[in-house]
């Protein structure tokens, strides 16, 4: 056997050994071109940020003279800061999260699973410290975390909707929230709060199934949810649907003013859209969810 074969021999036996969902969530973070990365704000770093006019107390020594030889004022020459970011990410694993509406159709965990492990893999390539929330996995930065990320990432909880939980979020870090937020909303008050007080800045990314948007079903229908602990059995679902868009629109508004109101980006997909229109809109949210 030549040396080509048998080094692809071991390359086949080593990519065997990667988890299918790590796989997938770096070919779909392969697809993007990241530009040049920066925290957005002045401070100790190797990169130029921007010019400043100088003020009252800058020294002679941090004066840019061949900036200032184009004006009639001084500039102060800034660099950009580079410290890596705390991000935590929580997705929701709760059986709620299982649903799919049809056999084509992903499940909204799987989808969420994707996101999440993707977007910790860009952040990770911009040299930032990734964690998960609830899993004892603090923010770190490295191909270790990483595939100790996607390992978490695959257990399931055992609640019927699951709820963000506030401890371990790193003061004035970033956070990430992945679910179909479609139980108690109480966790994510908490969570919200908890996170205004500890100036941690985010996004909340709500996942939906086609069908719970559009609530298109008919006649005698049984619901009934994932986990197995609720059921609704009605004649005629058509008389439900406007009750049910009705309360889906609250649910989304409420969402929406929780994110206002503690400075995060909310936004919400349906598990059909293209991943990768997702995973640009998450990362590009993740990038301006920090203070200036």
């Amino acid at each position: 056997m030549n040396a080509g074969a048998t080094l692809r021999g071991r390359a086949e036996a080593e990519a065997s050994r990667l988890p299918p969902l790590f796989i997938r969530a770096d070919q779909l973070s392969g697809t993007f071109l990241l530009g040049e990365h920066g925290r957005r704000r002045a401070g100790i770093g190797d990169d130029f940020w921007q010019y400043r006019p100088a003020a009252p107390g800058d020294e002679h020594r941090n004066i840019d003279w061949r900036r200032s030889a184009r004006s009639d004022m001084q500039y102060v020459r800034q660099l950009e800061l580079k410290i890596a970011r705390n991000i935590l990410i929580w997705m929701d694993g709760g059986s709620s999260m299982r649903f799919s509406s049809h056999m084509t159709f992903p499940e909204k965990i799987d989808r969420a699973r994707l996101l999440s492990l993707a977007v910790a893999i860009l952040l990770n390539r911009a040299g930032e410290r990734v964690g998960l929330m609830g899993m004892d996995l603090p923010p770190k930065c490295g191909e270790t975390q990483l595939a100790r990320i996607s390992v978490a990432l695959e257990q399931m909880e055992e609640t019927e909707y699951g709820g963000p939980p506030v401890e371990h979020m790193p003061a004035n870090g970033s956070a990430l929230f992945i679910s179909d937020f479609l139980g108690s909303t109480e966790s994510v008050r908490d969570a919200l709060a908890t996170a205004a007080a500890k100036g941690v800045w985010g996004v909340m990314l709500q996942l939906l199934d086609p069908a719970e948007e559009a609530f298109p079903y008919r006649g005698r229908t049984l619901f009934e949810s994932v986990g197995g602990s609720y059921a609704h059995e009605t004649a005629n679902a058509y008389d439900l649907q406007n009750r049910y868009l009705e309360r889906l629109a609250e649910r989304k508004a409420e969402l929406k003013s929780l994110c206002a109101a503690a400075g995060w980006q909310y936004g919400c997909f349906h598990t059909t859209q293209n991943a990768r229109s997702m995973l640009l809109w998450l990362y590009r949210a993740i990038e301006g969810a920090h203070r200036e």
